[in-house]
């Protein structure tokens, strides 16, 4: 065949007939042409125009470009493979790592937000009254309960150590930082006893559902453990807190056991359990709702961190307010050290010890400081009570995020 350069030069080549025998027809050109007409057409989508061998609308005749050319038109054949292999995209089932990647993002920032305005402009959220924070709490629980299953508690039974270290955290370690901060806060800086037990009583609930997502951001395989042991504290909640309660805060304010375990019943354990089982028995009815529960969570969690504040301003801003506030600092960060340290020694060998880590950090200094506020205003008649967990609300939030910042930053530095 001649080159392409040739047959611009001297003009095309005359039309031959498939039929036709000139003698003139070389033993060369016909086996070109016959590998030409024998070659099969693509399997690739792409049209045949980008194939050596072209169709002509017109003439119905395949005519064979040169080599050279050819070779340059012919799609590559992990192209074409890749084409004509048509995957299947099946609908992912949305779970509780969807939701919390969709409005939950803004959380931290809502958080400041709401913190802000609260202090700024009180009116903002006092119309939200301590008589809202029950129902409040218990509508985040069942978020909780509708994006959770039976499988993330399965996981407890795969790192059942790490389960326990978490739990040690949550119901040993904290209530005694907090009975000890507690302490200090009467015997050192004679503030009320109320103030005292206020600060015990953060220390006794159970494990914040924020730790979750900042474990999340920080370490997205541990998340899955994050959420078993929050909820494992969780549920048990209606036992230990005012177990711990009665311990810590019954030599100074008495302490109603029973309701405690009753309210803790129909505010924590009643609305997960609602959750889980509409998952289980109506997943078509937890599909329509599931979209709508970050956002309305993220709104009622806003409403809930400035509430207390615009409540308590008077208090926050007192002469002791700064001295509280320094005492809820100090505390949640011992509780962060204190799990950083306690899951070191206790998973020193584990590859993921770093991870491990940051998760049990997360889950030791963040509680539901939102439940101790529930179980100040209703079973405390003074209100004292209620302004350490108020605080607590927003130190733990701008605490566990910031720590999120450090630890992203410095994981991709690492990976880097």
């Amino acid at each position: 065949m001649k080159p392409f350069s040739t047959l611009v030069q001297h003009g095309p080549r005359p039309f031959l007939s498939p039929l036709s025998t000139h003698s003139f027809t070389t033993k060369a050109s016909i086996a070109s042409a016959g590998k030409c007409l024998s070659h099969s057409p693509p399997k690739s989508p792409i049209p045949s125009l980008f194939h050596p061998c072209v169709e002509s609308s017109r003439l119905s005749v395949r005519r064979c470009l040169p080599e050279k050319i050819s070779t340059s038109f012919e799609p590559d054949r992990a192209s074409e493979d890749g084409l004509g292999q048509i995957q299947e995209i099946k609908p992912t089932e949305i779970g509780i790592m969807k939701i919390l990647m969709g409005a939950n993002s803004i959380l931290p920032h809502v958080v400041l937000a709401s913190t802000l305005l609260a202090l700024t402009f009180p009116p903002s959220f006092t119309w939200f009254t301590t008589r809202y924070y029950a129902p409040a709490l218990g509508f985040l629980m069942f978020a909780v309960g509708v994006n959770s299953s039976e499988k993330d508690f399965i996981e407890a039974i795969n790192r059942p150590t790490a389960i326990v270290a978490g739990y040690t955290g949550q119901y040993f370690i904290k209530p005694l930082l907090g009975c000890l901060f507690g302490t200090i806060a009467v015997a050192v800086f004679h503030l009320p006893a109320s103030i005292g037990a206020g600060i015990m009583l953060a220390s006794c609930v159970s494990g914040a559902q924020l730790s979750n997502y900042a474990t999340f951001l920080t370490d997205p395989s541990m998340a899955p453990l994050s959420i078993v042991m929050t909820s494992l504290s969780t549920a048990t909640a209606v036992f230990v807190t005012p177990i711990l309660s009665l311990l810590l805060i019954g030599k100074r304010l008495p302490v109603d056991v029973k309701g405690m375990m009753s309210s803790i019943m129909q505010i924590v354990v009643a609305p997960i359990a609602a959750g889980l089982l509409l998952n289980r028995f109506f997943p078509w009815i937890c599909a329509a709702i599931r979209p709508l529960l970050p956002p309305l969570s993220v709104f009622v969690t806003a409403l809930c961190v400035g509430s207390p504040l615009a409540i308590n301003i008077k208090a926050i801003l007192s002469p002791f307010g700064i001295t509280v506030l320094l005492l809820i600092i100090g505390f949640h960060a011992s509780a962060f050290v204190a799990g950083y340290i306690l899951a070191g020694l206790a998973f020193h060998k584990a590859p993921d010890v770093k991870a491990l880590q940051r998760t049990l950090s997360f889950t030791t200094g963040m509680q539901s400081s939102l439940l101790a506020l529930a179980l100040a205003n209703k079973f405390f008649q003074d209100p004292l009570v209620a302004v350490p967990p108020a605080i607590s609300v927003v130190i733990m939030s701008i605490m566990g995020f910031s720590l999120v910042m450090v630890w992203t930053k410095r994981r991709d530095r690492v990976a880097s």
